[in-house]
């Protein structure tokens, strides 16, 4: 009897591990296709040659809520897609759980703080948040032009809900976004992502 429930135990480990997969820096970003607001479908691979940011985002976390309300994250966001990086916004968040919105909800956001991503995914079910890990919200990610994952963490290294902080910071994606356009290795390949526990 103490064998078997071992044996379950260890079973349930096991698939309490895999329900997040693990992502690597160094090598390909999983795959994935979402629906945006628009009800486009969006895959990682229509985006191949182009560089790719994916943050995952809940309106109402004190943390995603300081860098909106700063304008940090809209600045970086209109910054990248100028140069022609993807910028998709994830929400992860299930229905009934904070920071769940409907794709109309979602487009006012966006519009109501002049974000700028190229595209907002829906992501209800989690399985997007799933493949990448993505534990936080903001938890970012950036994904060079041949598919592989050169980044992921948080998108600065001031774990608060400061607004002062910001300007101290280092911005960890805009570092990445610069030094992979410059053709350079990222110096920070990973680093620890903070704020609110993304609502599977």
């Amino acid at each position: 009897m103490l064998r078997t429930l071992s044996r379950i135990a260890l079973l349930a480990l096991f698939t309490a591990a895999g329900a997040q997969a693990a992502v690597s820096v160094g090598q390909p970003a999983p795959d994935f296709s979402g629906v945006d607001t628009r009800g486009q479908t969006h895959s990682l691979s229509d985006f191949a040659g182009k560089t790719v940011v994916l943050e995952w985002t809940n309106h109402d976390c004190p943390y995603v809520v300081k860098h909106y309300s700063a304008g940090n994250m809209q600045r970086q966001q209109k910054a990248a897609t100028e140069e022609g990086v993807i910028w998709l916004s994830v929400i992860s968040s299930a229905p009934g759980k904070q920071g769940h919105v409907e794709p109309a909800e979602a487009d006012r956001l966006t519009q109501s703080r002049n974000a700028s991503p190229t595209a907002v995914i829906l992501d209800p079910s989690g399985e997007i948040g799933r493949a990448y890990g993505a534990r936080t919200t903001p938890h970012m990610y950036v994904i060079d032009g041949e598919g592989v994952l050169r980044y992921m963490g948080g998108i600065d290294d001031r774990p608060t809900t400061r607004k002062d902080d910001i300007a101290g910071a280092t911005q960890y994606v805009e570092v990445a976004l610069a030094e992979l356009a410059a053709g350079q290795p990222v110096s920070t390949p990973v680093s620890r992502p903070y704020g609110c526990s993304v609502k599977y």
